[in-house]
């Protein structure tokens, strides 16, 4: 059976990890919300993450660091979130082989981004991206793109410790050298409606594929695939 372009017919297949990437305040909270609904009510299993996961044991360290509560050594704090991503990557594996989609806020691409935008000495791109090597990839990453300028006349803009326009534009060149086959760009300066339609889209594509059995891939690691885990026995 098909609804809207969503096959929510059994089938052999997974969930898929459709992620949501951009500088803060982009919009990324309010679109990954309203797709978890719009995918509930076609049927698909499917349910919102967030990165950092800052309920667990590392992940309120990571708060104290982001509210400015704490300071941390860079290269410490960015390992702390790489473990926060680590920790949550075999509940990631079995919810997507149970047939769940995640629609995910934020992830490696941005602990990536963050770090190098930083421009300390050690911490190149290449440095950040190594401790996510072997993460499950994301099936698709739409990328809300907005200038710095724009997401900081939204609300909230200044809460946290990396949210400087100057900081924000360097984080933007990084998420451009990161960008690859699994990405694609959203205007987010339309309105919450028009980009919500282009979401749609990307994310309900990511679904069908994944259903007819897409293999899941790793993180950074060339064609190197995890679908052992997901293969009938």
């Amino acid at each position: 059976m098909s609804q809207n372009g969503v096959n929510t017919a059994k089938h052999p297949g997974r969930g898929a990890f459709v992620l949501f990437e951009g500088v803060d305040r982009c919009g990324k909270t309010t679109q990954s919300q309203r797709l978890v609904q719009h995918l509930k009510g076609k049927g698909v299993d499917a349910e919102l993450w967030r990165f950092p996961d800052r309920f667990t044991a590392i992940g309120r360290m990571i708060d104290s660091y982001l509210t400015g509560e704490t300071d941390t050594d860079d290269a410490a704090v960015h390992l702390l979130f790489s473990a926060n991503r680590w920790e949550k990557r075999e509940a990631m594996l079995a919810a997507l082989r149970a047939g769940r989609t995640l629609i995910v806020d934020r992830y490696a691409y941005s602990g990536a981004a963050f770090t190098a935008a930083k421009n300390l000495p050690g911490l190149d791109l290449e440095w950040c991206k190594a401790p996510d090597k072997g993460l499950p990839a994301p099936d698709a990453v739409i990328f809300l793109a907005m200038t710095p300028e724009a997401a900081a006349l939204r609300g909230g803009y200044g809460n946290e410790r990396y949210e400087k326009e100057e900081m924000q534009r360097e984080v933007a060149r990084q998420f451009h050298l990161l960008a690859d086959d699994r990405w694609q760009t959203v205007d987010a300066a339309r309105s919450v409606e028009d980009v919500e339609a282009e979401v749609r889209r990307i994310a309900e594509d990511a679904v069908a594929c994944c259903l007819e059995g897409a293999p899941l891939r790793v993180l950074w690691a060339g064609d190197r695939t995890l679908q052992h885990l997901f293969s009938s026995p």
